[in-house]
């Protein structure tokens, strides 16, 4: 690859204008300085065509199919509904793009797996959106891992609390795993290197709308995840933290102790006639910020050098597979073994 070559902003279609995808729409074309967002795409009738023209791009679709086509497209950005994923990333590696996927990358491990022999096949690179592994306070955590400082880990903790105000009747059943907690899985997996999960225990409840509780829509979860090498990791979740959004993770081991997260907006904290309070961050694109730049980042830099996703298909359906058998942990009321769902 030639220096200008090397220098050149990839150009990447992003398929999906909702919350994410608009987040990841201004992260290429105003945050990012080795990426150009070459295109918008989606179905909906004029969605595409309003955020293109929020973001000063050109070319706005509501097929895939013509990003893949068009020239000025090295690499996709999926941030659209999960159940689409699998089949967008099969397309768009059969037309030889690059592909970064919002978790989670597919609902099934059948599906996941075509699309993970897709990106094989056309040999392009797979990042998924797990952001944890590119926040500070994690990314510090893992070096001490990798250097030996924490020693061999034993128990491990990933929490994600959303700040609330969802409507029930949009968020469908198996969210909490397939959606929420799938950080969490990702997270303890990244926490605990090597290592892979053998069973799972979880329980979950609707408990900030226990009216939907019938209709399986579960909303607040705690699940336990037992390792290959012993350790034992929890991840919890809940819809609703009236104080904020809330990320935290902890990793305890021979050699000592580390916590990631606090939720604060920034260092300060107010002293006055009420006592002392800190302000806390209201939303993931807040605290996460710079996550989730760095992720797409690290994208735009396998693409231009043809290396492999650092986070990739793999750790997906290693996530996918936890989450899984959290999921069916709940409906047997017993542990799952990671063996049970990956038949």
């Amino acid at each position: 690859m030639s220096r200008t070559e090397a220098s050149r902003p990839v150009g990447v279609a992003l398929i999906g204008s909702g919350r994410m995808g608009t987040y990841h729409g201004a992260t290429l074309a105003q945050r990012l300085p080795g990426a150009r967002l070459a295109a918008v795409v989606d179905p909906a009738p004029g969605a595409a065509e309003q955020l293109a023209a929020a973001l000063g791009v050109g070319s706005a679709y509501t097929d895939p199919t013509q990003a893949f086509a068009d020239s000025g497209v090295e690499a996709v950005v999926i941030a659209a509904p999960a159940q689409f994923h699998a089949e967008l990333i099969v397309a768009a590696a059969g037309a030889g793009r690059a592909v970064f996927c919002e978790k989670p990358a597919a609902l099934s491990l059948a599906d996941l797996d075509r699309a993970i022999d897709a990106v094989r096949a056309a040999g392009v690179p797979l990042q998924v959106g797990f952001n944890r592994r590119f926040a500070p306070d994690w990314v510090a955590a893992r070096a001490l891992l990798d250097d030996g400082t924490l020693g061999t880990p034993r128990l491990l903790r990933s929490v994600t609390r959303d700040p609330g105000g969802f409507d029930p009747s949009r968020v469908a059943p198996g969210t909490i795993f397939n959606e929420t907690l799938i950080h969490d899985f990702d997270a303890l997996r990244f926490l605990n290197p090597g290592a892979e999960a053998v069973e799972v225990y979880a329980i979950a409840d609707a408990l900030v709308e226990p009216d939907w509780r019938d209709r399986g829509l579960l909303d607040t979860a705690v699940v336990t995840v037992r390792f290959d090498n012993g350790a034992v990791g929890v991840a919890e979740a809940c819809f609703e933290a009236k104080y904020g959004y809330d990320v935290r993770g902890e990793v305890f081991g021979s050699g000592g102790m580390a916590t990631m997260g606090d939720g604060r907006r920034t260092g300060m904290m107010f002293s006055g006639p009420a006592g002392r309070t800190v302000d806390t961050a209201r939303g993931d694109q807040e605290l996460l910020a710079g996550a989730y730049v760095a992720e797409l980042a690290a994208f735009v830099d396998a693409v231009r050098g043809g290396t492999p996703a650092v986070v990739g298909g793999e750790d997906a359906r290693a996530a996918l597979a936890i989450a899984l058998a959290a999921a069916e942990s709940v409906r047997a009321g017993r542990p799952v073994r990671i063996a049970e769902v990956d038949k």
